[in-house]
């Protein structure tokens, strides 16, 4: 497949000290382990990391550093065999009652039924943006890789390097979007058969426990937020002209026409096609959802 995406980041302006960084550490260097207890594990030299879920606890990891703008990589393998009622999200975050986050969630299935890739971004605390698609392979029977392009004009969702989402900046609309507030990445695996799987009408098999996924190939080229240190990565280029940016679109013919390929085909649900639930009018970002 050819390269279709130029990784230059642009880099705005900002009130907080950044640093540049381009990584593709151990687990032990750039995560830790959070909650789950002996669920989640760190192997392989610090080169893979699982998580697993049973019937007490799920497990999760984040980062040690938190990033704004970049392009962030991870390859998963997801839980195999019966996952219905399994949630592994992979997703960055920051804090609080109006935090921001832009997510990939995969909710579980059935034996021989299709994951569903469940992406949303929030900003200022307000999500309801939700994307949902099938994937055209099976996500359990090897590694994929699972990206999240953030600059400051759009969020692009990528899987092995396909373009699946563009979410543009429209604050000229009045539409918040995820700029300011550095984020953490972080994952987890856990129970959620109250409405992952078939809107919940499919329970978890807990005589399949422990559901377990894996990770590998984390791969960061992004800048972090530290105090004391103003050097960003040369990977990245910053051009401002008058204090604003000028960028070029990062998605070319091909990408974008992979992007319509699969929007598509494996889309299944995209919230600004959802007339019952915007009877009265989609939300204005929707007005400029092309790329």
């Amino acid at each position: 497949m050819g390269q279709f995406l130029n990784l230059t980041v642009l880099v705005t302006a900002l009130v907080l000290t950044m640093v540049g960084t381009a990584c593709s550490g151990s687990f032990n260097e750039e995560f830790d382990l959070t909650w789950g207890e002996h669920r989640g594990k760190i192997f392989s030299g610090g080169k893979m990391l699982s998580l697993s879920l049973d019937r007490v606890s799920g497990s999760g990891f984040k980062s040690k550093k938190e990033y704004l703008f970049g392009r962030i990589d991870m390859q998963l393998k997801l839980v195999a065999g019966n996952s219905a009622g399994t949630v592994t999200a992979y997703y960055l975050s920051s804090e609080g009652p109006t935090h921001d986050e832009i997510d990939f969630e995969f909710l579980g299935n059935e034996t021989g039924k299709p994951y569903v890739l469940h992406t949303n971004v929030f900003a200022q605390g307000k999500g309801n943006r939700e994307q949902q698609f099938y994937l055209w392979f099976d996500p359990t029977k090897n590694f994929h890789t699972y990206s999240l392009v953030w600059r400051p004009q759009h969020i692009i969702f990528m899987v092995d390097n396909v373009p699946i989402r563009v979410f543009n900046n429209a604050e000229q609309l009045g539409v918040p979007f995820p700029k300011k507030q550095p984020m953490r990445i972080y994952s987890s695996l856990w129970n959620a058969e109250d409405w992952a799987t078939r809107g919940g009408l499919v329970k978890t098999d807990w005589s399949k426990a422990p559901f377990t996924a894996y990770y590998r190939g984390f791969n960061a080229a992004a800048c972090t937020v530290s105090s004391g240190s103003s050097f960003c990565d040369p990977k990245f280029r910053s051009t401002f002209s008058n204090g604003e940016s000028q960028v070029p679109n990062e998605l070319n013919a091909y990408g974008r026409r992979r992007l319509r390929w699969v929007q598509k085909y494996f889309m299944i649900y995209d919230y600004c096609s959802d007339l019952k639930r915007f009877p009265q009018g989609f939300p204005p970002e929707c007005r400029r959802s092309r790329v």
